[in-house]
């Protein structure tokens, strides 16, 4: 073998080696910068943070927007949070908010004033509409981190989707003397409005990052999410933080107080019942009341609570007070007289919003249901019984179910719509009434939240849904998407969907056929509507919009 040979030989092997380390390099450079762009970091205004992508959507999960509201900062309104220099990997959703039923394998923490983005955005420069999702619970209740509230298909709709977690129960609502004497506003309660608040001021001031547009906000929400919507309408704190609004199944306290009748707002009312927890957690006679409730694990604060969501009991309810500072003394005031905000708005109800409040009702009677009605009506509970009649037993059901559902959620969604135009805002009215195959649905019918899957597309044939239910929900969503970028649901390819009129009470029906309908729920609408003001003209406000009179 000659040395030519051999040196030959010598070279050809760096030429492979070379090879193979410059291809080493490509690949290492080309997965450095996949990593980089699934890793993309956004700089907040209290640090930067990475998500994760689910195909074209960028997900982050667990971002902070407040301080733990823990220690001396229970009871107290939301404060900044600290701000932070490494990089914050937001994959996983945050802590609940502490409630009562916590699941065993639950995530549950007092510091839970979390929120997550989901985002189609490839840059910045985007500015796609944003639509900021409030979840329901009855105030007591529920989180942002809920599968049915993922984020993900509605974004890839266009849109930039935030949820977020808000405080629960007495932790969230609670009002107390002591509590009012240390606050500068001379006000209690309301802790879970201002957290809403904060989490609003959070998207005007990073959501750019995520390629949002800070000046095309929605605000959306369904039960106390819808109800906690409405109530940031007339909310003086909550001005020019949102642009449009879409409330689902709740009005602003307005017609709670039938579904339970501690559910009314009333400062005194709510005051005492923070006297009566102070009591139950052994701490009215202490030296110092507060801090010795603030020393209490969160736990024991919600199990001193007991909240019981039974429409036939009375019991502690905690939350929003009409404190005349987060919210206006007087909401039917706020709402008739356009105090509201200036903004367009989408509301509704589903068809059978009452059902779910009878799922563990293992007897209903005529008996039983005459009593639920004389907690709400008083002398005059007979003409509700005649409007909303149950002969026999295995009629009551049906009777409460339809009681509810107009009650609370459609006639204050029609009033509501009838007062926008009070400031030059229009109002888009639906009805709900698709019965999906789903078990829940199955056992009783369009029950209240059956929209939720419709709304964020997240729907699945094991479930029980057909095709039927992914057209209705591309339909939907497209009606929710085109209201967050213009304020007006229609668009090309959508029935026409017009602007709600008191004269002409149109509304659209979303159900096996979409399609616009006429006078919903007229009659038991308007004897709800006489009912508050027969009530209010011996105190309290005035049933409907003074421009509809």
């Amino acid at each position: 073998m000659t040395a030519a040979f051999i040196k030959r030989g010598v070279f050809m092997k760096i030429i492979k080696l070379t090879a193979i380390i410059i291809l080493l390099i490509v690949i290492s450079i080309s997965n450095l910068a996949a990593s980089e762009k699934k890793t993309k970091v956004i700089r907040l205004d209290s640090g930067p943070i990475t998500g994760k992508f689910e195909g074209d959507i960028r997900t982050f999960l667990g971002i902070p927007f407040a301080a733990p509201p823990v220690g001396n900062l229970r009871w107290m309104p939301p404060q900044e949070i600290a701000s932070w220099k490494k990089t914050r990997k937001c994959v996983k959703f945050g802590p609940a908010c502490p409630q009562p039923q916590q699941k065993k394998d639950g995530n549950y923490s007092e510091d839970c004033l979390y929120l997550n983005v989901w985002t189609p955005a490839k840059s910045a420069d985007e500015k796609l509409p944003v639509m900021v999702w409030i979840h329901g619970g009855g105030f007591n209740f529920g989180s942002a981190s809920q599968s049915e509230y993922y984020g993900k298909n509605l974004a890839e709709k266009g849109v930039v989707v935030v949820t977020l977690n808000y405080r629960l129960g007495p932790l969230g609502f609670l009002v107390h003397p002591q509590l009012s004497k240390e606050s500068p506003d001379g006000v209690s309660g309301n802790y879970a409005l201002l957290d809403q608040i904060a989490a609003l001021k959070w998207v005007r001031k990073n959501i750019a990052a995520f390629g949002g547009d800070p000046s095309r906000v929605t605000l959306f929400g369904q039960s106390a999410g819808s109800r906690s919507v409405s109530l940031q309408i007339i909310s003086p704190l909550s001005a020019g933080l949102f642009n449009r609004a879409i409330a689902q199944s709740g009005g602003p306290i307005i017609g709670s107080e039938y579904l339970s009748p501690m559910f009314d707002g009333d400062v005194e009312n709510v005051s005492r019942m923070g006297e009566t927890l102070a009591s139950r957690l052994g701490c009215d006679k202490a030296s110092n009341v507060l801090a010795a409730m603030r020393a209490k694990p969160a736990k024991d604060i919600i199990a001193a609570a007991n909240c019981n969501t039974s429409i036939f009991d009375e019991y502690l309810f905690f939350a929003p007070v009409f404190d005349g500072h987060v919210l206006p003394k007087d909401p039917y005031a706020a709402y008739s007289g356009g105090l509201h905000h200036n903004v367009p708005l989408i509301t509704g109800s589903t068809l059978n919003e009452g059902n779910l409040y009878l799922m563990n009702e293992k007897e209903l009677s005529v008996k039983k249901y005459m009593s639920f009605l004389k907690t709400r009506f008083s002398d005059r509970y007979a003409k509700a019984f005649n409007m909303f009649p149950a002969q026999k037993a295995s009629d009551v059901a049906a009777a409460i179910d339809r009681f509810i559902t107009v009650a609370v959620n459609a006639q204050p969604a029609r009033l509501i719509a009838g007062c926008m135009k009070n400031t030059g805002s229009n109002a888009y009215l639906y009805h709900f009434t698709r019965l999906p195959g789903t078990a829940l649905a199955q056992k009783i019918k369009v029950h209240h939240g059956a929209d939720l899957a419709y709304v964020f597309g997240n729907q699945d044939k094991s479930e029980g849904y057909v095709e039927a239910d992914f057209e209705l929900a591309k339909i939907m969503m497209a009606y929710w998407v085109n209201f967050a970028k213009t304020g007006d649901p229609n668009g090309p390819g959508l029935p026409e969907w017009p602007a709600y009129n008191s004269d002409s009470d149109i509304n659209m029906q979303f159900g096996d056929t979409v399609k616009t309908q006429k006078n919903l729920y007229k009659q038991e609408c308007d004897f709800i509507t006489k009912m508050n003001e027969i009530r209010d003209g011996a105190g309290k406000y005035s049933g409907r919009c003074r421009s509809s009179r």
